[in-house]
């Protein structure tokens, strides 16, 4: 099966099983490594357009004495019955129904509830997240789904939520969830428990942008507003077709914006420009004493949405420009934005240990690609974004997934831990879990999974899911 095929084919088969192990993992790894991505593309005669609209499926990978137990299983979620019954509905790029019709589904009735994008943990509940404000909730031990989690209190809400929550190093969890409406809001909240919510800021928009992830540090909220955006007036010009996300526009005349927003204070503080870019992922941001410092992956513009059509991918049809690292300095009291490239070579869904989420970090950890992209990763990188030096891990073509550090108790280093990620054997048709050194980047093992898992989004380690 060509590579592409195999990476965005449709896996229907739910497994429990042990893993076999090649190498040796490090006795102090004990936890759960929980992924969430697009397990299916098709059901019967259904089949969604974009690799973004994929069935959710979760991925845990468990790491104790007896090696490495591994899951796989669906959520069980309107969209995936809707899916069973011969239809997709509502979805991100999906579809030539009626906008309006699709908007109900979507945003405004019960709202889309494919949470394919990442699996978290808020208070003491684990959540499938998408771009929805309805939070999936699942059994971390089983992954069966245990049903809808949507806040209803008295603060103010959204109906577009950012996909990626931040948490800072109190362990407050932090979001955004986009208004649509006469004004048009930013609605920015804190929250320890997915069912209450502390008010930051409102922050009132012309044409909201698409946000997929944001900047947190202690002290401030970094929305990097892109000039991809809506005027929501048009989803209700009669005769309005096509997929939701088609409906926003590439403007960038107006310049990439950094909203900085004071946490305390429930205000923006500044709010500078600098060339158009757009980007899906920040790596980490940080406070260098009175300078933001903000690094994410960029690119040109949002022409890389188009490329991820299920069709295009299948066949290869990359030819994108990739993602590249780039550092902004934003000074909140001036009013300025520096910027400059990190690393030249193309990257995606950049990460850093969590143990350095807010605070100042040396290493981030990314998908390596070529630039322009041809091909789907063959590589992870390492980047010190201090001296420049970058390592990398390939493995002759296959390709791999989103590289995420777990920090080794008690170490002092930064990088003092292992990275896993998950890699797809193009030649055997089936993946493994990698685990490397976090030091030299070299691989210590590696965990044969019985299947090949299509190209995931996102996951994070808990150590708290033992066997």
């Amino acid at each position: 099966m060509p590579p592409g095929n195999l990476g965005f084919h449709s896996l229907r088969e739910e497994r429990a099983c042990d893993l076999r192990v090649e190498g040796e993992v490090p006795g102090w790894l004990s936890g759960s490594l929980l992924r969430n991505g697009p397990g299916a593309f098709e059901m019967g005669e259904a089949a969604v357009d974009h690799w973004f609209d994929g069935l959710a499926m979760l991925h845990r990978f468990t790491f104790g004495d007896d090696g490495v137990a591994y899951r796989n299983r669906f959520l069980r979620t309107d969209a995936y019955a809707a899916a069973r019954a011969g239809r997709f509905d509502g979805g991100f790029a999906t579809g030539e129904a009626g906008l309006l019709a699709r908007l109900k589904r979507f945003l405004l009735d019960d709202p889309y509830d494919n949470a394919n994008v990442i699996a978290d943990r808020i208070g003491g509940e684990y959540l499938a997240l998408t771009e929805t404000p309805r939070w999936v909730a699942f059994d971390p031990e089983t992954l069966t789904t245990r049903g809808h989690v949507r806040y209803d209190g008295d603060a103010p809400t959204g109906q577009l939520a950012c996909a990626h929550l931040n948490r800072d190093p109190d362990g407050r969890a932090v979001n955004f969830e986009t208004r649509f409406g006469r004004t048009n809001y930013y609605h920015v909240y804190e929250m320890t428990d997915p069912r209450n919510r502390t008010p930051v800021a409102s922050v009132p928009v012309d044409e909201p942008a698409y946000m997929h992830s944001f900047g947190l540090t202690p002290n401030y909220v970094v929305l990097t507003e892109f000039p991809f955006v809506v005027d929501p007036l048009d989803f209700f010009k009669p005769g309005t077709r096509g997929p939701f996300v088609q409906h926003y526009e590439w403007k960038p005349d107006r310049g990439t914006r950094f909203l900085v927003i004071d946490r305390t204070a429930g205000e923006v503080v500044a709010d500078p420009r600098t060339d158009a870019f757009f980007g899906f992922h920040h790596a980490n941001a940080y406070e260098d004493g009175d300078v933001l410092v903000v690094d994410l992956e960029t690119v040109p513009g949002a022409a890389s949405i188009e490329t991820l059509y299920i069709d295009r991918l299948r066949a290869g049809d990359l030819d994108v420009f990739g993602g590249r690292l780039e550092r902004f300095r934003v000074d909140p009291a001036a009013g300025t934005v520096d910027r400059r490239t990190v690393y030249e070579g193309g990257t995606a869904l950049p990460t850093v240990s969590p143990a350095r989420w807010c605070r100042r970090h040396r290493y981030v950890y990314a998908q390596g690609t070529e630039q322009p992209v041809t091909e789907w990763p063959q590589r992870v990188v390492k980047i010190d974004v201090e001296t420049g030096r970058v390592v990398e891990f390939a493995d002759g073509d296959n390709h791999f997934g989103e590289p995420l550090f777990v920090p080794r108790p008690g170490g002092d280093a930064e990088d003092d831990g292992v990275v896993l990620t998950v890699m797809l054997d193009v030649a055997a048709e089936h993946s493994w879990l990698v685990v490397l050194d976090g030091q030299s980047f070299d691989e210590r093992a590696r965990a044969a999974v019985p299947h090949a898992i299509p190209f995931d989004f996102h996951g994070r380690f808990f150590p708290e899911l033992v066997p």
